[in-house]
């Protein structure tokens, strides 16, 4: 029998949901904010989330991205809000599907079934889910090869992802520029270094909010660069 964590604040709608998907023969658990959902999420096995969107303290949005960092079960996001904006942000961060209030409960526990079947196809091909990387916003998929900060699409060349990707994949490290080089351009860096100056620099105008203060990649003067976390 299948478990579902619902994270709603609004009694009537958590209740409305928890009775339909148990008379579907599902097993429901309600939190009713955003640091009590998360936390179950976490420490205990569920096989799908249905979060809403608007929730008092830790919103949906943040509940998302900090449960993808951990885990890899659907999660149905839910909001009263219908701004592309929103549901873009939203499966930006990892969410598998998203509906808007008001919704028949039929059509949510439709949804739900069909992600669990997709789910659990996917884990019994031997299918691997996308090796994804995700900090602060930034998700890099590597499977896929695509980056998105806070659930919009930057387009990357080659160099630059697989640049963005292993700084990603080894934080907090300093690398010198000619590491760096030899990593990712597999060449000896005599004279090129100034090469992998210019990608960062390319890497940091679409990722960064503000290139002169950097929140990912630093620069560790007369050094090299860091992924910080």
């Amino acid at each position: 029998m299948s478990r579902i964590l619902i994270i709603e604040d609004e009694e009537s709608i958590a209740d409305l949901e928890k009775d339909y998907l148990e008379l579907s023969d599902f097993t429901v658990e309600v939190c009713a904010d955003g640091e009590s959902g998360l936390k179950a999420a976490l420490e205990k096995d569920f096989d799908l989330v249905i979060l809403d969107l608007m929730l008092p303290g830790m919103d949906g949005f943040e509940v998302c991205r900090q449960l993808r960092e951990n885990k890899d079960i659907p999660v149905l996001m839910v909001s009263a809000k219908k701004d592309d904006i929103d549901k873009i942000r939203g499966l930006g961060l990892g969410a598998d599907d998203y509906i808007t209030k008001p919704f028949s409960p039929s059509e949510l526990v439709a949804r739900v079934k069909a992600h669990l079947a997709r789910y659990e196809r996917l884990v019994g091909s031997g299918v691997k889910p996308n090796d994804v990387i995700e900090i602060r916003g930034l998700r890099i998929d590597k499977t896929a090869r695509r980056v998105t900060i806070d659930g919009a699409e930057k387009n990357f060349t080659t160099k630059e992802f697989d640049l963005l990707a292993f700084l990603a994949e080894n934080p907090n490290h300093v690398f010198s520029k000619e590491e760096l080089f030899r990593k990712i351009w597999n060449m000896d860096s005599v004279g090129d270094i100034a090469t992998v100056t210019v990608h960062i620099k390319k890497i940091r105008e679409k990722i960064e909010a503000d290139t002169s203060n950097p929140q990912y990649i630093e620069t560790i003067w007369g050094v090299g660069y860091r992924f910080r976390v």
